[in-house]
């Protein structure tokens, strides 16, 4: 079997992951989290927009200041000066990129450009060799590309690279598409364009119907090899693809995806909990890889199974990612034996068939009350089993009450 192809991670957290409402960050955070993105690993590190606002160039150039491995990108809009303040902010790295768009669908270009097909050509062009100009790693984002009309977006592809353009990103810019249509898109664009093999082609999948990882690995197939992406999927109204999902989908199914990354995957759940913190949105529990229910297992057939071989209920193990492997098993009202006893003996206790039974019965009555049984009152419920000066059960009290763990404790 031959080696996996590579595929290049452009990371978008702290640009198009960013502008989400309820996610912006200051500039510190941003430089904490870009640290955090180079020790992951990311290939490309989209800093931010710098003509957007004083403080996202800051952070853009306090980025490309500190952080030297990756390359550093930046937003600009095709217009002159977009690119210039993109290229001042980017000066100090080791290695820019600078990233400029246009819309190439006739509804962005009629409803919200003004523009023909005609200006919309010469600006991609202009915008492109401006670019050149301050550095020779250009790409160039045809917004809406999924909606845009076939043969002219072939047009401004073959322009664009013309002109200087080293990765050609087609964006799903609403996440319409459907993961057939994305790997045909990328096939047929990728085989009309005559100079597209001089040029790198990405994809950038939105999630508005859930599909934007399952579209990002059709766009593989199809011939791209960078992927576009945000730690916890975080971006403009649904998201964008999960950097996550992406790189561990890469990782378990090599099967059916002959692809990988240089993602150190172990700093999955790290980043993914640092970028929580900065900007105190959650990840929801059921998220996956990186969720805390990701390797959680409460239901008794479940628990049983990983106990005997985790194979058969984990595809991945929970420190591939970064995960605690001791968090596996939740105890709770829908728990077996099994999983009780094994949790009894991780806290060191050896119990006997009779108190492993009321141990046993008292999680499950207490699991009508908790969403989980924390480590704590298990050891309280076995102190309370084993002191035989424990007061009696008052008439009609539940096990649970009996051992002191009735409401509201």
């Amino acid at each position: 079997m031959s080696d996996p192809a590579r595929i290049t991670v452009f990371d978008t957290t702290l640009r198009d992951g960013e502008q989400a409402p309820g996610f912006s960050m200051d500039v510190p955070a941003k430089l904490a989290m870009a640290h955090a993105l180079d020790r992951l690993g990311v290939d490309i590190l989209e800093a931010g927009f710098p003509i957007a606002s004083p403080a996202d160039s800051e952070a853009v150039q306090q980025i490309a200041l500190a952080v030297r491995r990756p390359v550093i990108a930046a937003l600009a809009r095709t217009r002159p000066q977009d690119i210039e303040e993109a290229a001042r902010a980017l000066a100090p790295a080791a290695r820019s990129r600078i990233h400029t768009f246009l819309a190439t669908s006739d509804l962005h270009l009629t409803a919200k450009l003004r523009m023909s097909r005609a200006e919309c050509l010469d600006a991609a062009v202009d915008a492109v060799k401006l670019a050149r100009r301050f550095t020779d790693d250009v790409e160039f984002s045809a917004e809406d590309a999924t909606r845009s009309d076939r043969d002219f977006l072939c047009r401004i592809i073959e322009a664009v690279i013309e002109a200087g353009c080293t990765t050609v990103n087609l964006p799903d810019t609403v996440g319409y598409a459907t993961p057939d249509e994305i790997r045909e898109f990328f096939t047929d664009i990728i085989g009309r364009v005559p100079n597209a093999h001089r040029a790198v082609f990405s994809a950038h999948c939105h999630n508005d119907l859930g599909l934007a990882v399952a579209n990002s690995l059709a766009a593989i197939q199809g011939g791209v090899r960078q992927v576009e992406c945000a730690v916890n999927g975080i971006g403009e109204r649904a998201g964008n693809a999960s950097l996550e999902e992406l790189v561990m989908a890469l990782r378990v199914r090599q099967d059916r995806l002959p692809y990988d990354t240089v993602i150190q995957s172990d700093a999955l759940f790290a980043t993914s909990q640092l970028l929580s913190q900065v900007t105190a949105e959650p990840v929801q529990a059921n998220k996956a890889i990186v969720g805390r229910n990701a390797f959680a297992h409460e239901a008794g057939i479940h628990q049983d199974g990983v106990l005997k071989d985790t194979r058969t209920y984990e595809i991945m193990r929970p420190e591939d990612v970064g995960q605690s492997a001791t968090s596996r098993l939740v105890l709770g009202r829908h728990s077996g034996r099994h999983a009780v006893q094994s949790r009894c003996e991780t806290l060191g206790f050896t119990l006997s068939i009779a108190e492993i039974d009321q141990v046993y019965r008292a999680v499950i009555s207490l699991g009508e009350h908790r969403k989980a049984i924390a480590d704590g009152d298990l050891r309280r419920i076995i102190d309370r089993i084993r002191t035989p000066a424990a007061a009696p059960a008052s008439p009609g009290a539940t096990h649970v009450e009996a051992i002191g763990y009735g409401h509201g404790v």
